[in-house]
């Protein structure tokens, strides 16, 4: 540790930090623009030059490495009169439209003008004109001239998106931020250079001049969509939805979104919204009270339990749907006497777990690995977030490899790949296995090749210490998932590494606490698919686009039954006898368990559109209307602490005990033939496929679309709201 003088105060520091380190450790706010915490230093803007003895002149307190006994003084006359000329230079060119700038109350410039800016200007030169850009659905370029050079969003893209996709060109006056040959910014976590800009360069374009900051309330949150469990502010007007930007959290998502949890809010003000109950009559659609059609449901369940049993009812429930969502949906079903609900839509195979599937390993343990092996996932584009995560650990050395059925850039060094088709992945494993148990005796499960792929991965995991095994979400949804896991957990064993599921759904790992998925003599979810059930309950989900058997879900509802869906939009049209509009997670209470066991809850930001009422409170009026016993709930709270019961109530972190990725399950080849669904990275679930401006980005435009039950298709419709192979 170095100790120095930092405006009379004694500081300690480690050695190589910066005195920008040392004025954050003491309290102390140097002013800046380039400098932040998570980006490399450039010393850009030099708004931060502060007063060091014995130095010459004034020193950017971001690239001045600290030194024993150094004495720096941040507001003397000397550094304050340096700021103030730094920031004289700065406001020459910038343009004087902060009355009708987005960034206007937000603004870093705006307020270090106020402290260190003059009155007025000693320039009368035209001020510099940048050209606006067109970069895509999602970010506004159209005021570049405000632009102060920082090459915050520069560095974000090269260093943590791993996509230098904008750049500084040109000297001088004639320096500007572009994306070069004029392409659009198609990063997955572009909308991050939207908060790292401290002007108003960068603005959401989705958000653009329909709001000023001042007028919105913020509220805390969770992202629904993938595993991660994002922490959100949310910022309304009005009753409505405006923005979603990022809460720190540096245990979950440091300062990050990624597009999907950032620009999703769209779909929740668009007119597919469903606002009221609806009966099918006659072949037509008819808006009628809630009373009407909780009646209407209850007796039509009622009675298909008399006349065919309650093996005959069953529910097929959403990963993204909440706790206490999930936790009523199972009750609801198995009070009636049926064991038919399941969440795994996407599923092919459907084994009994020893226990529930979770990352095995925590988020932040991401950036330091040494070593990873994914199986079955794009992590660029399935886990954004954590693929920055792992791209940190790749500049650090980390080597990382991948088995899958498509050789995508994860804008990352790679250090092996076995891009083979999905039926082969047990065996691309087993090659792994066998060239590890030549490295250090013994028998793999499944003898292999040792190819010179497979050596190549083996060395990445054999290396190091800190090691993950990790599956993705085509691998969780392979017809040889248990063998796949058997393979992992034997190559865990013998590296050292840790084995885990990167987990599909913001509440994939909940939907397993509280049993979401069928008992004993229950039907899995292709079962219910495949028709057959009397009365189906459709929690927050639209099977044909949500499951792995798309076809057979259109035919729903064709056998003479009942097909009820519990949705926040106009959903399952074509199959459905009832729909209830239930609210979305901004608008209801609830609880989402991330991948890695986290447990956060949640309040509703703004009330229900319309007749909306949130799914927990439909699901417990259901109960009484059924005359069940144990829907006696007063509150989402109630409906949680029955979920976890006596010993979790007050736990931030699922229980270890309940946690386990083992399987007793013997390895084998498989089908050669298998072809596995996931969901492409704007198609996850209803939300994002609702939301217009990711529906316009390039990643939805090349998205893959449903082609019968025989493969999938390129496709380069937005409005296709199908699923990836």
């Amino acid at each position: 540790m170095i100790e120095i003088t930092l405006d009379g105060q004694k500081v300690e520091v480690a050695e190589g930090s910066m005195v920008m380190h040392a004025a954050e450790k003491a309290g102390t706010y140097i002013p800046h623009f380039c400098y932040h915490k998570k980006l490399s230093i450039a010393a850009n803007c030099r708004m931060c030059l502060v007063d060091v003895e014995k130095a010459p002149k004034p020193m950017p307190a971001c690239a001045t490495p600290v030194t024993n006994g150094m004495i720096v003084r941040t507001k003397s006359d000397k550094a304050i009169k340096a700021q103030q000329s730094v920031m004289e230079f700065l406001l020459i060119n910038h343009p004087l439209d902060c009355p009708i700038c987005d960034q206007g109350g937000e603004c870093q410039l705006q307020d270090l003008a106020v402290g260190y800016g003059g009155s007025g200007s000693r320039y009368e030169e035209e001020k510099r004109v940048v050209l606006h850009k067109d970069v895509g659905p999602l970010i506004s370029m159209e005021e570049m001239s405000r632009c102060i050079h920082c090459t915050r969003c520069v560095r974000f893209g090269q260093e943590l998106a791993g996509v230098m996709e904008l750049g500084m060109v040109n000297r001088g006056e004639h320096s500007e931020i572009t994306t070069v040959l004029n392409d659009t910014v198609d990063s997955e976590v572009s909308g991050n250079m939207i908060d790292l800009c401290p002007v108003g360069a960068l603005t959401s374009k989705p958000f653009r001049y329909s709001a000023r900051p001042w007028e919105l309330s913020r509220r805390k949150s969770v992202s629904p969509h993938d595993s991660t469990g994002a922490n959100l502010i949310v910022q309304i007007k009005n009753n409505k939805v405006m923005r979603v930007l990022p809460f720190e959290n540096n245990d979950v998502n440091e300062c990050w979104l990624a597009d999907r949890d950032r620009f999703s809010y769209e779909a929740l003000n668009t007119n597919e919204r469903l606002t009221a109950p609806m009966l099918k009559q006659g072949g037509q659609w008819k808006t009628v009270d809630w009373q009407t059609a909780l009646e209407y449901i209850a007796r039509g369940v009622g009675d298909i339990k008399r006349d065919h049993g309650a093996k005959s009812i069953g529910a097929l429930v959403s990963p993204h749907s909440t706790v206490e969502e999930l936790f009523l949906a199972q009750k609801l079903v198995r009070a009636l006497g049926s064991e038919n609900v399941d969440y795994r839509l996407r599923h092919a195979e459907f084994l009994p777990s020893e226990g529930v599937r979770w990352l095995g390993t925590s988020i932040a343990s991401l950036s330091t690995l040494q070593g990873a092996l994914v199986i079955g996932s794009n992590l660029r584009k399935d886990h954004p977030l954590f693929a920055m995560r792992v791209r940190a650990a790749v500049r650090t050395g980390a080597r990382v490899s991948v088995i899958h059925d498509r050789d995508e850039d994860w804008a990352m060094t790679m250090a092996g790949k076995s891009i083979v088709p999905a039926g082969q992945w047990v065996q691309a494993l087993a090659d792994v296995a066998t060239a590890i148990a030549g490295e250090k005796g013994g028998q793999a499960p499944l003898q292999g090749n040792a190819t010179d792929n497979a050596r190549a991965i083996a060395a990445s995991l054999l290396a190091g210490e800190r090691k993950a095994i990790l599956l993705g979400n085509a691998a969780a949804h392979h017809p040889t998932a248990s063998s796949l896991l058997a393979l992992a957990q034997w190559i865990g064993e013998q590296t050292g590494a840790t084995v885990g599921f990167l987990t599909e759904a913001a509440n994939t790992v909940g939907a397993q606490l509280v049993k979401a998925m069928p008992g004993e003599g229950g039907l899995n979810a292709a079962q219910m698919l495949a028709g057959g059930l009397k009365a189906l309950f459709l929690l927050n989900t639209e099977p044909e686009f949500d499951s792995a058997h798309g076809a057979a879900a259109r035919k729903l509802g064709q056998g003479g039954g009942m097909v009820v869906t519990l949705s926040p939009f106009k959903a399952n049209l074509d199959i459905s006898d009832v729909l209830l509009p239930i609210a979305p997670w901004t608008e209801t209470p609830g609880t989402f368990v991330n991948a890695e066991g986290r447990v956060q809850s949640f309040h509703a930001v703004v009330k229900p559109l319309g007749e909306a009422r949130p799914a927990w409170k439909v699901l417990r009026v259901l109960g009484n209307m059924l005359g069940l016993q144990g829907f006696e709930y007063e509150s989402a709270n109630e409906v949680l602490a029955d979920a976890r019961g006596a010993d979790g109530q007050d736990q931030a972190m699922v229980q270890g005990n309940l946690l386990s990725n083992r399987t007793a399950k013997a390895a084998w080849l498989g089908d050669t033939n298998a072809r596995p669904v996931a969901a492409s990275i704007y198609q996850l679930d209803g939300i994002v496929r609702r939301a217009p401006s990711l529906q316009l980005t390039a990643d939805a435009k090349v998205g893959l679309v449903r082609a019968g039950d025989v493969g999938w298709v390129r496709d380069s419709d937005p409005s296709n709201h199908g699923v990836a192979a």
